[in-house]
């Protein structure tokens, strides 16, 4: 990367190869005595070469251009989240699927990972008031396809932090994290998309709270990507991930919990393990529920493979790498998979599906807040 940086290694196919099969899971970085930071390392390198090189005409090259184009505006998102829905309720999706029609123009493997039902898209509140004694405010980050693929996650994160005494605001020009456009050698967009963020925030004080993990690892750097501006460190200042700020806090005693005797795999996403470092977070809140079995997956270490838009450009090592845990899922026979990464459980539940596996899916805090005597449930 540094060769390619000071032009003593000219751009080729197995060079760009070589860096675009790389995952960017970041396990290096954890682990590295230097503490080099591969990620930001990589980003560059790839935006060298997405400067340099011709625009592709692949099918993967147009699912994420695509992705990325419809991150980029909320209303593009919203009106994503209606099409999904009368997507599958009117037949087309069955039909498309049936058809070759998503192979053909490179949409299969996009198409594929989508829920297989999602629910009607809902508009948020910006305020959601906590009916108990006020211990705060925190401000809810909601993603781009999070609110469309993963609404329920969302919904209960907001349920959960009113019953524990704060109020939920939702500011309403937030958007992409700028992940998707990072890791696809878009700089530009990405510092664009970075500032629109930092300015929605901008209005709310005390910590910003993000339930996806990939977004949070993002939100996280914002001060990396964006040097000298003092706006972004406080904002990354004020970022949390959702499980390590809730497991943080002291719960109170009139908050308790159905017993659920089932078994619980716990899935660590990358994100969660390598960047942010809270891996454990997770086994902490799950603790609460009395009498479920919680299962760490096997070779937690490992990527499951989706790794933001690389289940589209390196389909092929994506899904062998996610084979392995849907061996181990199969041998664990669990009744419901937890992870705090959208795209990761987009991922796995695909391959839950396609493996004929009867298991949920979910974000630890869907089944914490599922699980709360006298709780509604979603």
């Amino acid at each position: 990367m540094l060769a390619l940086a000071k032009n003593e290694l000219p751009l080729s196919d197995k060079l760009e190869l070589h860096l675009a099969r790389c995952l960017d899971c970041r396990a290096c970085e954890k682990v590295c005595p230097s503490y080099v930071s591969y990620g930001l390392a990589l980003d560059s390198a790839r935006a060298l070469i997405e400067a340099a090189r011709e625009p592709s005409a692949s099918p993967a090259a147009r699912s994420v251009s695509v992705l990325c184009w419809l991150v980029e505006k909320p209303r593009r998102v919203r009106t994503l989240g209606k099409f999904l829905w009368l997507y599958h309720r009117s037949g087309l999706q069955w039909l498309l699927r049936s058809s070759r029609l998503l192979k053909l123009f490179g949409f299969a493997e996009l198409e594929a990972n989508l829920l297989t039902s999602p629910p009607a898209p809902k508009a948020a509140a910006r305020i959601y008031p906590t009916g108990r004694k006020s211990k705060g405010k925190v401000t809810i980050f909601t993603g781009c396809l999070t609110q469309v693929t993963d609404q329920q996650t969302l919904i209960s994160a907001i349920r959960l932090l009113n019953r524990l005494g704060y109020e939920v605001h939702v500011p309403p020009d937030q958007g992409c994290c700028g992940a998707l456009h990072l890791h696809s050698g878009l700089p530009e967009k990405t510092v664009e998309l970075m500032g629109q963020n930092i300015k929605a925030f901008a209005g709310d004080t005390g910590p910003i709270l993000c339930a996806a993990s990939g977004c949070t690892a993002t939100l996280d750097e914002y001060a990396k990507y964006r040097e000298n501006d003092k706006s972004a460190d406080r904002f990354s200042a004020r970022v949390s991930d959702l499980n390590q700020f809730l497991a943080g806090l002291t719960w109170p005693s009139d908050i308790t919990f159905r017993p659920l005797n089932k078994r619980i795999a716990v899935h660590n996403p990358c994100s969660l393990t390598n960047v942010l470092r809270q891996e454990d977070r997770p086994y902490t809140l799950l603790a609460h529920i009395p009498g479920a079995k919680i299962i760490p997956l096997p070779d937690n270490s490992l990527c499951c493979g989706a790794a933001g838009t690389y289940h589209l450009t390196q389909t092929r090592i994506a899904r062998q790498l996610r084979a392995p845990k849907i061996d181990h899922l199969r041998q664990l026979a669990p009744d419901i998979l937890v992870t705090s990464n959208s795209g990761c459980a987009m991922y796995l539940a695909a391959g839950i599906r396609e493996a004929g596996l009867a298991i949920e899916v979910m974000h630890p805090v869907v089944l914490l807040e599922r699980q709360i005597q006298n709780g509604a449930s979603a």
